[in-house]
């Protein structure tokens, strides 16, 4: 059923005259069971409960599996899914399976799309297995590993005609879509450069070794990566309510420069309408061993790793600057709002009614990136955050950690992705996959 709908739904786009789309008035309304998207959540950890909670709630999603190679987490999240349904008995049935290795959730060919929010060393072979099933794929963010891994899932999702959205939710909010309207529309000018700002690269792990209580398989959560000690900083045990601290190492994540540069550069390639290309260079901070000041070049443009406001595009003009909840525009030296007291929704709309009205760029409007994934499954169509701005996003991450790790400015072909002649390591491009995984 799964293969009929997706052959039906793409010949229905490319024969009527616009792309096949839900209405919105559908999303609150009941959803045939036959029509419901299929979904199985691959890791349900802190980042995972969330999206879980929010997709389980979408009238066309039905949960019937959950995964994770924690006893405790994996029934947790499962009885939160049967208690959901049994709770709202037209939604879905509390029948929801759990496993501890994914490859049961990929063998299940009655599964439409998967969640992926594990660590990010396993972002990767999961993600290519699922759209080598046929399925479509939600991923965290940063998307991959390293950059090879990039590459790769770039590829399968054209080679199997599948639906990628990567978890960046920043560009599902409307603050950061407006300032990168301003910018692309020429509002500030030309732009000279811009700052990102976000925490350290990653480091090496060193963390001491800790006994550990039954209930985890450990030799699965290290996966891909190298076989360690057991430590409670990279795999608390059971629920936990903070983030756990294997982003910080490089082996497992990319430190904050994947973490929340995984956001703010995305939205910096937004902005500088890249998402579809990248740097040409990435250079190393002035001193080996600065965690600030690794830099990507886009001809003239220079991106800055540093500390500040969040993203800021410094232009001829002026200056936007855009964060989480915050957004300032900057003319001639003076910041510009709505009123003397205004907020930031009044902001926005002040804005697109005085910069964007007649604005010859007008990007892609998402309001909820949940249900953006979800009207590109059933559309077949590109979501906001497809394959290209995911993958592409976390190269940029993947090349400024580079330079970090190895003091050494890095030269770039971002349409072949690929480092320039002469320049780069082949190594830097992947890491060393702990057999029997392999991507």
């Amino acid at each position: 059923m799964k293969t009929n709908r997706r052959t039906f739904l793409k010949q229905a786009s490319v024969l009527g005259a616009a792309p096949f789309i839900i209405p919105s008035n559908v999303w609150g309304a009941d959803v045939n069971p036959s029509d419901k998207i299929v979904m199985a959540f691959i890791g349900t950890g802190k980042q995972a409960a969330g999206l879980l909670r929010n997709f389980i709630r979408q009238s066309s999603v039905r949960v019937v599996a959950v995964c994770d190679v924690d006893t405790t987490r994996r029934e947790t999240a499962q009885q939160s899914v049967n208690n959901y349904y049994t709770q709202n008995p037209t939604r879905g049935t509390a029948d929801c399976k759990a496993y501890k290795d994914y490859r049961d959730i990929i063998a299940r060919d009655d599964i439409d799309a998967v969640c992926i929010a594990t660590p990010d060393h396993w972002h990767t072979q999961p993600t290519i297995e699922a759209l080598a099933s046929g399925k479509d794929v939600y991923c965290e963010k940063p998307l991959t590993h390293n950059i090879y891994e990039s590459v790769s899932v770039i590829k399968a999702v054209k080679k199997y005609d599948g639906v990628l959205q990567t978890g960046s939710m920043q560009r599902s909010s409307r603050n950061f879509r407006v300032a990168c309207e301003l910018v692309r529309n020429g509002v500030i000018g030309d732009i000279s450069h811009v700052n990102c700002s976000f925490g350290d690269p990653g480091k090496p792990c060193d963390l001491p070794e800790e006994k550990m209580e039954p209930g985890l398989d450990w030799d699965m959560w290290c996966g891909p990566g190298p076989l360690r000690g057991y430590s409670s900083v990279l795999s608390p045990r059971g629920n936990h309510t903070h983030f756990p601290l294997w982003r910080d190492y490089k082996e497992y994540g990319g430190g904050y420069v994947c973490d929340w540069g995984a956001h703010h550069l995305d939205i910096m390639q937004w902005g500088l309408g890249k998402d579809d290309s990248g740097p040409n260079e990435a250079r190393p901070p002035k001193n080996q061993g600065d965690v600030r000041g690794a830099t990507l070049h886009y001809g003239d443009i220079v991106v800055t790793h540093k500390d500040g406001y969040g993203i800021e595009f410094y232009g001829s003009e002026g200056v936007v600057n855009v964060n989480r909840g915050r957004m300032e525009l900057h003319l001639n030296g003076k910041q510009v709002k709505a009123k003397a007291e205004s907020d930031m929704n009044s902001d926005m709309n002040f804005f697109e009614e005085e910069y964007l009205k007649n604005a010859k760029v007008k990007l892609y409007d998402s309001r909820h990136h949940i249900k953006d994934f979800i009207q590109a499954v059933h559309a077949r169509t590109k979501p906001i955050t497809n394959e290209h701005v995911g993958g592409r996003s976390a190269i940029c991450c993947h090349l400024m950690n580079q330079t970090y790790y190895n003091h050494e400015a890095i030269k770039w072909r971002p349409k072949k992705m690929k480092f320039a002649r002469g320049t780069g390591n082949p190594a830097w491009l992947t890491r060393e996959y702990r057999s029997p995984w392999t991507v």
